[in-house]
């Protein structure tokens, strides 16, 4: 079992694939996160969950569940005018939520993708039409998760958190909060002080960081250290009580090299800082 018990954690992700789990667990993470496809939500892929996550608890209980983010090859909007697509949102979302309760773990649910905002208008007529119809979604699986799921931002402003203004509306639903430094950073236009403030702001409200750098222009998903983030003005300002995992592009997926090397990167950002 990891006994890591400080911030930031060794955090990795993974699919199902017991492969990608082995190699993960060779390096005994304190926070592991699966990365889900619709297959994994099928009756055997739920089951293949819950045996794999057995697995993966006999090394930590920090584990974060991550819902399915496509669908028939279109991201899985929370909030959408296509019925197939609510459908599969409200299936998907209460299966991993039973198991993430009776497993006791965490589901992580997207507040949106990278919808623009002009297909947001065409749908629901204003982007504040649209942020709204996102919350009363999230509201549901608020009160029905509860402590067991959490709440992830996008580049979208559906469902972004590169708005002071939006972010207070956000705080005021009471959600856990899952929070992506590079969405931010990309919505804020590779702003490093939008970026601090968006932190900030939201830090009392943050149980789980996806720590991942960018160049602030498109979702590339690079390794700490090798974007235009400034993580010395982040690490300040991340809440130490939450979890965290390093969402890193790997080249190969059996080798998480730079999702361990990103974790190296802000540990010497953090001992760089108690000097």
């Amino acid at each position: 079992m990891n006994t890591q018990t400080e911030f930031p954690y060794l955090g990795l992700k993974a699919s199902t694939d017991p492969a990608q789990i082995a190699e993960r667990l060779r390096y005994r993470p304190a926070v592991f996160e699966f990365f889900t496809t619709p297959a994994d939500v099928t009756p055997a892929g739920l089951a293949h969950l819950r045996t794999m996550i057995e697995w993966v608890q006999h090394d930590t209980r920090r584990i974060v569940i991550h819902h399915p983010m496509s669908w028939h090859g279109t991201h899985v909007e929370i909030a959408s005018p296509d019925t197939g697509l609510r459908a599969f949102v409200t299936q998907s979302t209460t299966a991993l939520l039973q198991v993430a309760q009776e497993m006791d773990v965490q589901l992580l649910v997207h507040g949106s993708y990278s919808e623009p905002p002009a297909e947001i208008i065409a749908e629901f007529g204003s982007i504040a039409a649209g942020r709204a119809a996102v919350l009363a979604q999230l509201d549901h699986w608020r009160d029905l998760g509860g402590n067991h799921i959490m709440f992830e931002n996008s580049i979208s402003p559906t469902y972004t958190y590169s708005d002071p203004v939006y972010n207070a509306e956000i705080l005021a639903h009471h959600y856990r909060l899952a929070y992506d430094t590079s969405h931010t950073f990309i919505a804020a236009q590779g702003d490093n002080d939008g970026l601090v403030a968006s932190l900030r702001q939201l830090a009392p409200a943050i149980v789980h960081y996806h720590l991942v750098d960018s160049m602030g222009q498109r979702h590339d998903s690079l390794p700490l250290g090798q974007g235009k983030i400034d993580w010395t003005r982040v690490w300040p300002v991340l809440n130490p009580r939450a979890t965290d995992i390093y969402e890193i592009t790997l080249k190969d997926q059996l080798d998480s090299t730079a999702q361990r090397a990103s974790h190296a990167y802000l540990e010497q950002i953090k001992a760089a800082a108690k000097q």
